[in-house]
């Protein structure tokens, strides 16, 4: 048996836990939070219930997996339910499409009656070049420890394939080789800000995202998507993972590039040779490791270079439906308001480092008795995309928020979407929250974002270069989302195990 330290009981971090005990290793977690999972919960907050990170599942199949292999079935602690629609995409022209879940045909159909023909047509053309993406980079690129140019060479069905991932352009000239719609311009540029990236810069393999939803669903866990960190949490147990909760972790210990331990945060001295680092990688090289380990210059350095991922304002409302007379506003589980110029809210966010002054809303309103207590009310998690908090070269998110919050809510009213008239619990998070509360350095949800042809290989490898360090999580490599982050946690899992 070998002693493995895990920093951070976030999802990726319980997933590579669960699996090393399953594999007989003695693994222990230090969370520095009084809790499990990470930025992945359900949150209560008096008589309502919301998933403040992830608030839906795709691809299932990943943590179906993680169960069967762990000794578990997922359906014994956890009920999924598949939300239909998908996604509800309002724009700013009062036009509307609702994208059918685990049907293409009736959601180009849909396209088609809501944009034209040529508009469904093109949407089933770019699904069919976003399957072909996924099928080719799938193995090297998710499935796999981040390939080396090398490594690619020898890939021959990926060589031929090259022409379809086209790396050299972004998601956003991709997709103007099939439509000019500027409604479905709209909806793929939204899938790069599911890594936290511009549309313009993001590489056109982000559209093997709109692939995986429309192939594998949209899907909800009941009681909410939190749910997946508490059964989670309860796997590692069972396999006799021990976790330690409000433990910090300062240092990272190493002698000539080699792990040889942890030290805590009240000081204590833990020798292990392998360490699971479920941090943003960022804290990982620049605050865990000292600044002498060598090994880690690389990484150091690559992180320097990347563009960080955006983050996000978030309004967690309470609605009470008994305090409004008329009709009420029929929402799905998920809804996007696009504004009139989306090109605005990228330049705001990256460029000018500054809060949107007209944002892309999502609204999740899930239909789940379980996340209210009182009959006739709603929660809703409401989030808009937002600058990092970058005190002195960016936005600084220490002031006072409301004034923001307000003209959300705003907007929301004018809308059509009678928030005032029915806000019984108002509370918002700012970045600088998220930043506190989950540790991601200035709020930033994914780490690193996907700008740029080179983005993929810039993330944390899960094999770090300094010997018995790996990296899981968000900001390590495959990527954000829960999918990636389940998959990241089996690549580390078996790379330890191949050791």
């Amino acid at each position: 048996m070998t002693k493995i330290i895990v920093i951070g009981a976030g999802v990726g971090g319980m997933v590579s836990a669960a699996r090393l005990a399953r594999a007989g290793h003695n693994v222990e977690i230090y969370e520095a939070a009084d809790r499990t999972g990470g930025k992945c919960r359900t949150e209560w907050i008096g008589d309502y219930a919301f998933d403040t990170g992830p608030s839906l599942l795709t691809l299932p199949a990943v943590y179906k997996d993680f169960f069967l292999k762990t000794g578990s079935r997922l359906e014994n602690s956890l009920s999924l339910e598949a939300v239909d629609p998908a996604f509800s995409y309002h724009f700013a022209d009062k036009a509307k499409v609702n994208f059918v879940n685990l049907d293409l045909p009736k959601t180009c159909m849909a396209i088609e009656k809501a944009f034209g023909k040529s508009a469904g047509d093109a949407w089933h053309s770019i699904m069919q070049r976003a399957e072909v993406m996924w099928d080719i980079s799938r193995v090297p690129f998710v499935q796999s420890q981040i390939p080396t140019i090398a490594s690619l060479l020898k890939e021959k069905d990926l060589l031929r394939g090259i022409k379809q991932i086209a790396p050299w352009k972004s998601l956003r000239k991709v997709t103007q080789e099939y439509t000019k719609d500027p409604h479905i311009q709209m909806i793929v540029d939204r899938y790069a800000t599911y890594t936290g990236s511009d549309p313009r810069k993001a590489p056109a393999a982000l559209l093997t995202i709109a692939f995986i939803e429309a192939t594998f669903g949209a899907w909800h866990i009941q009681g909410g998507i939190g749910k997946l960190s508490e059964s989670l949490e309860s796997r590692c147990r069972e396999l006799g993972v021990k976790i330690h909760l409000s433990s910090s972790i300062k240092e990272i210990t190493t002698t000539s590039g080699k792990v040889t331990g942890v030290v805590t945060g009240s000081g204590e001295v833990i020798s292990t040779s392998i360490v699971v680092a479920n941090a943003d990688a960022e804290i990982v090289y620049n605050h865990l490791l000292a600044p002498s380990v060598k090994s880690a210059k690389q990484e150091r350095v690559k992180l320097k270079k990347s563009t960080k991922s955006l983050s996000g304002f978030s309004l967690l409302l309470g609605l009470d439906n008994s305090k409004f007379q008329g009709k009420l506003p029929d929402l799905s589980h998920h809804n996007v308001y696009f504004p009139q110029d989306y090109d605005a809210e990228f330049d705001e966010i990256f460029t000018k480092k500054v809060p949107v002054s007209d944002p892309t809303i999502y609204i999740c309103a899930p239909r789940d008795r379980q996340m209210v207590k009182r009959d006739n009310t709603e929660s809703w998690f409401v989030l808009v995309n937002a600058p990092r908090h970058e005190p002195g070269i960016g936005w600084d998110w220490s002031g006072d928020s409301a004034s923001y919050a307000k003209m959300i809510i705003e907007k929301m009213d004018s809308l059509g979407l009678q928030v005032s008239s029915r806000l019984d619990m108002l509370e918002y998070r700012t970045p600088l929250d998220l930043q506190n509360s989950t540790g991601a350095p200035g709020g930033s949800i994914y780490g690193t974002s996907s700008n740029g042809a080179r983005s993929a290989f810039r993330r944390a490898k899960n094999r770090s270069p300094v010997h018995g360090l790996y990296c899981v999580g968000g900001s390590a490599h495959p990527g954000g989302g829960l999918p990636l982050v389940g998959i990241s946690g089996e690549l580390v899992a078996d790379a330890i195990g191949r050791a």
